[in-house]
């Protein structure tokens, strides 16, 4: 079964830009244009200030402090890149202008450049070495460039310096449960979640990290607490679903995964699972639908194909289940499951050459499947081919001593052959393997009766219908013999109960009418011949014939 698992993730940090301000001390006057273009932002017009700085620096002015302004509208705006390029003009005019090297890496930052910002929230740090927000900064970048311990250290550092700051300790615990170090992370988020029990990212990371732990009890806390913050969490519904599939719970997994799909329609993981509860709660044809909508979702995926056609079969719709069999194997030739059980779908629908092929497939792809061996064998000795086949039942055997089937089918084998001493050895090991084999006991009767050993095989059989094989053919053979033996009554009766199973068995009815006119019951056993002429009318060939097989004058 696929599942989607919930990351870790630092999100909604706030990454603030510092307090923009010109150097203290300046001798000079300010900018006319800087002015206007302060004026201009305090009515709310940003673009208009932007032209205004602008238009003073195309007439030559460079003063460092137009730089800063522009790199603050810009980053209003929303146009990071611009914003990025004033601040490095900025600190090539300044290089030690106050909050520039912070603002540059905020902006780098915005623009996903992990790299060079963390190098300028360095390069901020250096100059003030207590800038909390440097720090935030700083974790934030290892993270996304995955070093975990960095990102850790810095973390903790903006927390020494504002020890209230949540989202550094957010990070923090992000950070150490990306490291693996998941006994302290968890501690962490337990402390946020304390503080403010609300913190969604936490208890989203939480989850995950309880996952990672397997600690179910501990994953379905969390994720009840996430949906009394968020009815419509996603990770909650998920996590809830993968704890009850962990632990077996099908109806709990399939409630969950159904509140995942209504979330969620195009949820995959949510479908399939939902198909795999449903398929274990035993609805196949809820399952079936959903391994449908997960196909249409995912219709490269061979596993949902698979799964489908196992459903389809399972519902007895082999046309279903070959197709979904079929269309799997395209998409990955390799599955020998689903090579299997297209091989079991052949089967049952008649086509026993295809379904040999297939089975001989996942022989070749698996040379341990001795399961597959068996089938070949058993579809060889079908067909007739009983070398080939008692050489696959000897090597099944072999591997797995006590496989009675396989024994079986080596004595049938072995008996159309005509050997009859390994095919009653055969049957022998399949009986000390399973006392209650009933058809190597129908072997081992089969082959005293063609020995004309009688006493055994009416033993034999004596032993099959105590054990409930009261099929019409064991009680015919047994009557068969009984009546050999002279012992009418005993073999009327088993002709009877034989009549019973199949009132049509005519050779049963004949024979019960020799019983019953050796006992002298006359015209009851030519009832019985009536009857039995009217199911087989060729019963009547040789009946005026002489017994010596001389004709009359």
């Amino acid at each position: 079964m696929s599942r989607e698992r919930s990351h870790p993730g630092f999100g909604g940090a706030p990454k603030a830009v510092a307090s923009l301000r010109g150097p203290a001390g300046r001798a000079r006057s300010t900018s006319p244009a800087l002015a206007r273009a302060v004026s201009l932002h305090l009515e709310g017009k940003v673009h208009e200030a932007l032209d205004q700085l602008y238009t003073a620096v195309g007439q030559g002015e460079r003063d460092p402090e137009i730089y800063s302004a522009l790199g603050r509208l810009h980053f209003e705006l929303g146009q990071y890149e611009e914003a990025a390029a004033s601040y490095r003009k900025l600190l090539q005019m300044s290089p030690n202008y106050p909050g520039a090297a912070f603002n540059l890496a905020v902006c780098l930052e915005r623009q996903g450049r992990w790299g060079d910002a963390l190098e300028k929230f360095q390069k901020a740090l250096e100059e003030d070495s207590a800038s909390a927000d440097s720090y935030l900064g700083k974790g934030i970048c290892c993270l996304h460039l995955e070093r975990w311990e960095e990102a850790a250290e810095a973390f903790t550092r903006c927390l020494e310096l504002e020890p209230q700051r949540n989202a550094a300790a957010l990070g923090q615990a992000v950070a150490l449960h990306l490291a693996g170090r998941l006994e302290e992370a968890g501690q962490l988020y337990r402390r946020i979640l304390h503080r403010n029990p609300a913190t969604e990212e936490a208890l989203v990371n939480l989850v995950s990290l309880e996952m990672a732990r397997q600690n179910h009890e501990a994953v379905r806390e969390v994720a009840g607490q996430l949906l009394a913050l968020n009815m419509q969490s996603r990770v909650a519904h998920e996590a809830l679903a993968a704890a009850a599939l962990a632990q077996g719970d099908w109806e709990e997994a399939a409630a969950r995964c159904s509140c995942l799909v209504e979330i969620c329609p195009e949820h995959f993981e949510g479908w399939f699972n939902l198909g795999v509860a449903q398929q274990k709660l035993g609805r196949l044809e809820e399952a079936a639908r959903a391994y449908a909508q997960a196909g249409r979702l995912r219709p490269d995926c061979p596993q949902v194909h698979l799964n489908l056609g196992t459903v389809n079969q399972e519902l007895g719709d082999l046309a279903a289940a070959r197709k979904a069999y079929e269309r799997a194997l395209r998409l990955d030739p390799r599955l020998t499951a689903a090579c299997w059980n297209l091989a079991l779908v052949l089967e049952q629908s008649g086509e026993l050459e295809a379904a040999e092929k297939l089975y001989a497939r996942v022989l070749e792809a698996d040379s341990e499947c001795h399961e597959a061996r068996f089938r070949v064998g058993y579809l060889q000795l079908y067909r007739g081919d009983l070398p080939a086949a008692v050489d696959l039942f000897e090597q099944c055997v072999a591997r797995r001593p006590d496989w009675v089937p396989a024994w079986i089918n080596l004595g049938i084998a072995r008996w159309k052959l005509g050997d009859r001493p390994a095919a009653r050895l055969a049957f022998q090991r399949a009986l000390a393997a399973d006392p209650q084999a009933t058809e190597a006991l129908r072997g081992l009767a089969v082959l005293a009766v063609e020995e004309d050993d009688e006493a055994t095989a009416l033993e034999l059989y004596r032993r099959l219908i105590e054990r409930g094989d009261r099929s019409p053919e064991i009680l015919y053979n047994a009557a068969l013999l009984r009546q050999k033996a002279g012992q009418l009554e005993e073999a009327a009766a088993y002709y009877r109960q034989a009549l019973e199973a199949d009132p049509q068995f005519a050779e049963a009815l004949l024979n019960l009418g020799h019983a019953l006119s050796a006992l002298g019951q006359q015209e009851e056993a030519r009832q019985c011949w009536r009857k039995a002429l009217e199911i087989q009318p060729d019963f009547a060939r040789g009946y005026f014939d002489p017994e010596d097989g001389r004709r009359g004058t």
